[in-house]
């Protein structure tokens, strides 16, 4: 059974003409009172030329997770200190989505989106990506400079 917001979201998304590319609702396997019937989301950003795996998942709970990842495998150990001041400068400057990297080295954007039942807006989901997506556009080639200097 899809979640509230995602049905929300399905007629938005419907009424726009928004296409994602992968749509899955996931099994829980715990009992019914603890389920959040998640539903995920899955397409891609384009960024100066690079297709930018992109993920959404909605569930029960008070927030929308919105993930970006930015580059896959990029964080070593001869870059990971200048590649984590940079995002740290990047952190600083932005309240709506935060950078990370993982212990694979990706770097990742990700947004906790708070969102009600009553009432969601799932325009916001939208704002938010399109605010995401305008930064990668500006700061991707920045990014991978300090990536690829060390």
């Amino acid at each position: 059974m899809m979640n509230v917001k995602a049905e929300v979201y399905k007629k938005f998304l419907e009424e726009n003409q928004i296409s994602w590319g992968e749509i899955t609702e996931i099994e829980e396997t715990v009992p019914e009172e603890q389920k959040m019937h998640p539903v995920v989301y899955r397409s891609a950003i384009g960024v100066n030329g690079q297709n930018l795996p992109t993920m959404l998942v909605i569930d029960d709970s008070m927030y929308v997770m919105l993930q970006i990842r930015v580059a896959a495998g990029v964080v070593k150990e001869a870059n990971k200190l200048a590649v984590l001041e940079h995002l740290n400068a990047l952190n600083e400057n932005f309240k709506v989505f935060k950078y990370y990297t993982d212990a694979a080295g990706n770097i990742i954007i990700e947004s906790c989106i708070p969102s009600a039942n009553e009432p969601f807006v799932p325009a916001i989901i939208h704002y938010v990506i399109e605010v995401i997506a305008k930064h990668l556009q500006e700061e991707y080639p920045n990014l991978m400079k300090v990536v690829w200097a060390n």
